[in-house]
């Protein structure tokens, strides 16, 4: 089908939509006026998608909008006198409603042209068309037809808000290729619970398991992802996302790993583990540097004395750490007096060590155990999620809910340090395929981001601001390596802005309307009051008298 031919049959189908109004004065190219005509005055026009024709540099052109606000005027009502009657009368028969005009603001979101290889191609509004041309009201088959020569790399989430057409969007893997942006970028996912945000962050996921050559990983804290890829689906109210199911038509692998066969890999995570565990406190070692250096010496001894990580668990392991706590040069490492060294000494002398071996140091060490079912070290196991030459990459989801740590030492500091190992890892894989002027070609997706790249933190978290750390490092330096960040997280205004800067695509969910968080949409939105007036009008979904009438709303 020629260019010429696609037009001819765009104009029939808008010919056929349903006209909604004209352009009116006074218009820009920032936000079009429009003049509603009679037959859609009662129509709902606010929310609804729109198009109009237009001619730009002797070429046609068709611009796609959403109309933010319908306004009411009657000069004869704004009339001193006049007023004084209807407050008498309550409407005067020759003014009231046949004199009313009814004027919208319409937001263009995108532009096309005629031409290129497939019959449109992307363009801008660089002018403004004539009043009285004709707005008319988008539908699939106009949809369908503008995007006809990207429709293989389309995605549908849902509808457009307050419109019936669905809502198409573009999710391309970050390689090169027809499919690919040839470069990576970050998006994030924002809305209080129940505004519909972890859906669509599974349809996002969804969308992107659709190329074999993309790795992700899905850094899962409180189980969600893991639970709908071991149980098929996502409950939302009235219907269910099957996420096992599409993924697996995709022929995409997935694997779901816990805490229980995820193994760690480095000495200084497990010095930093012993630290927060039980073990010192209970030798009346004080948290702070006495405790830092104990723990210190200690992984020191037993790095000579031929211990590996993986043999942690194993009771003659505890024996030598246990033997070399109790030698008087390793504690005065820690204890340089002999009143604190020797309350130390009667504490160790009244321990128990096999209580000590079951209750302080079997829970730290199974983090290092590699001969657990299933068992995969850190390091493995991102090597096999960003393996560069095979044909289908998969998708590596990492439990890290405390409900999978039965047996194990977990807390919300341990599941940081795990975080932060897994950060580290990947981005070090990103250096390295740089290095080798290759593309990373991965997905980082992040739930409960607030958490991990938080605002503020306190001034002893120190795991906290490591892990922050490197998540700002990452958005500032990774996207040359093609490897993308996807935040998801409930608040706006507790993230922290310098990973906010680095987002290039946002999805806002109800809940973000008031105080602080509205001000930190208003920030990041800028100037367009229209759009932020439009979604103020989002409805919580929880308001609705029945599930069956819920509905979940997402700004882009």
């Amino acid at each position: 089908m020629t260019a010429h031919s696609d037009a001819k049959s765009i104009d029939r189908l808008i010919a056929q939509a349903e006209r909604l109004g004209v352009i009116g004065s006074p218009s820009s190219t920032a936000g079009l006026a429009l003049d509603i005509l009679g037959p859609a005055v009662g129509k709902k026009l606010v929310g609804e998608l729109a198009l109009f024709h237009f001619g730009q540099d002797g070429v046609p052109h068709y611009a796609l909008g959403q109309i933010t606000e319908v306004q009411l005027k009657n000069v004869w009502h704004e009339d001193p006198a006049m007023r004084s009657l209807i407050r008498q009368r309550g409407r005067v028969d020759a003014v009231s409603e046949s004199q009313d005009t009814h004027l919208g603001k319409m937001v263009i979101s995108a532009v096309f042209k005629q031409g290129g290889p497939g019959g449109f191609e992307p363009s801008i509004l660089g002018t403004v068309p004539s009043t009285g041309t004709a707005i008319h009201q988008v539908n699939d088959e106009v949809l369908g037809q503008l995007l006809s020569p990207y429709r293989d790399q389309l995605f549908y989430l849902g509808h457009v808000y307050g419109s019936k057409p669905q809502l198409p969007l573009w999710f391309k893997h970050f390689g090169r290729g027809p499919d690919g942006a040839n470069e990576a970028y970050h998006l994030g996912i924002f809305g209080k619970t129940g505004s519909g945000k972890s859906v669509l962050a599974k349809m996002a996921l969804v969308a992107y398991s659709r190329y074999p050559n993309m790795a992700i990983l899905v850094m899962d804290p409180q189980g969600e992802f893991a639970r709908d890829l071991r149980g098929g689906g996502a409950s939302h109210d009235e219907f269910t996302l099957p996420v096992r199911g599409i993924i697996n038509a995709f022929g995409k692998p997935t694997y779901v790993m816990t805490v229980r066969n995820l193994v760690l890999d480095r000495w200084d995570l497990f010095e930093q583990i012993l630290l927060e565990s039980q073990f010192f406190e209970r030798l009346t070692v004080s948290r702070g540097e006495n405790r830092e250096l104990a723990s210190d010496i200690l992984c020191d001894r037993l790095r000579k004395a031929k211990v590996t990580l993986k043999h942690l668990f194993k009771r003659e392991s505890f024996d030598k750490a246990w033997k070399a706590l109790g030698d008087e040069k390793v504690q005065r490492v820690f204890y340089r007096s002999d009143g604190p060294r020797g309350r130390f000494n009667e504490a160790l002398k009244e321990a128990d060590p096999d209580e000590f071996f079951d209750q302080y140091w079997t829970p730290v060490t199974e983090l290092f155990r590699e001969d657990r079912p299933q068992a995969r070290t850190v390091e493995k196991a991102l090597a096999w999620l960003l393996k560069p030459d095979a044909k289908n990459r998969p998708i590596l989801v990492v439990d890290l809910s405390r409900e999978q740590a039965h047996g194990i030492f977990w807390n919300e500091r341990i599941q940081g340090l795990v975080i932060k190992r897994l950060l580290d890892g990947i981005n070090q894989a990103a250096e390295h395929f740089y290095k080798d002027d290759q593309t990373l070609n991965a997905l980082v997706m992040i739930d409960e981001a607030h958490r991990l790249a938080p605002r503020y933190l306190a001034q002893d978290d120190d795991v906290g601001r490591a892990v922050r750390s490197v998540l700002i490092d990452a958005a500032r330096t990774t996207r040359k390596y093609g490897l993308g960040w996807f935040f998801i997280s409930q608040t706006l205004s507790s993230i922290h802005p310098e990973i906010l800067q680095q987002l290039r695509i946002f999805f806002f969910g109800f809940g973000l309307g008031l105080g602080q968080e509205f001000e930190s949409l208003r920030q990041l939105i800028g100037s367009s009051s229209t759009a932020l007036d439009l979604y103020q009008l989002f409805r919580d979904p929880h308001s609705a008298f029945d599930a069956a009438s819920r509905q979940s709303y997402v700004g882009n």
